[in-house]
């Protein structure tokens, strides 16, 4: 009985990562390198991986410059969620927002919505990339509002949050506080940030990966 519990596990962790579509599966909270020239907190990081943020229903902010791992991190964050058997969805922010402006056409808005608000975790990377157009906006705050006080978010963002305002319909819709106050409140923040310029070298060197990974 022991060994086909423990079979049922394995293989329901596996069908999780699958579901989870992680850019990078191998990435592992175990192996996050804090001695690559970048200030990383590492017992925020440690208490994290410990999923009780998700339990609270918390948002994670990680920012950080092209290259400094963010995208690790929020990965290795979505592997200890899917080790803890909590369903999880990894996605671009452009890949969402196109998804469901194409849902909207079709008149599928709802089906397409509980894609991105069904998972108990959602990790959205290049998370205001782009300024965002009003009907963006409004879809996008879909999700938030859905999602809000009942699971937990992971965003990733080139920009500092006191930027993420502008990025929104240049900050003067009311779609930009909308958004940024239902995502602000209690959440932990992780601003990987350069320290040391003399050992400092690309997270996609740092974990041999891809240059379109690591962001």
């Amino acid at each position: 009985m022991d060994a086909e519990h423990a079979s049922r596990k394995s293989h329901a962790f596996e069908r999780l990562v699958k579901k989870a579509e992680l850019e990078q599966n191998d990435a592992g909270v175990a192996t996050v390198d804090y001695h690559s020239g970048r200030k990383l907190n590492k017992a925020l990081i440690q208490k994290l991986a410990s999923c009780e943020y998700i339990s609270q229903c918390r948002n994670i902010f990680i920012t950080g410059a092209t290259g400094s791992g963010k995208t690790y991190l929020a990965c290795a964050f979505g592997m200890e969620a899917c080790k803890r058997f909590y369903s999880v969805r990894f996605t671009r922010l452009p890949d969402l927002l196109m998804d469901l402006s194409a849902a909207e056409d079709r008149h599928s808005l709802e089906n397409a919505l509980q894609k991105y608000t069904k998972p108990t975790l959602l990790i959205i990377d290049e998370w205001l990339l782009f300024k965002l157009r009003e009907n963006e906006a409004r879809l996008l705050l879909e999700v938030i509002h859905k999602r809000r006080k009942k699971s937990s978010t992971i965003f990733c963002s080139q920009y500092e949050e006191k930027d993420w305002y502008n990025q929104i319909c240049d900050g003067e819709s009311t779609l930009a506080d909308a958004i940024m106050d239902r995502i602000s409140f209690d959440s932990y923040k992780i601003n990987i940030e350069y320290i040391d310029k003399s050992v400092d070298k690309s997270m996609r060197e740092v974990y041999g990966l891809n240059p379109s990974e690591a962001q």
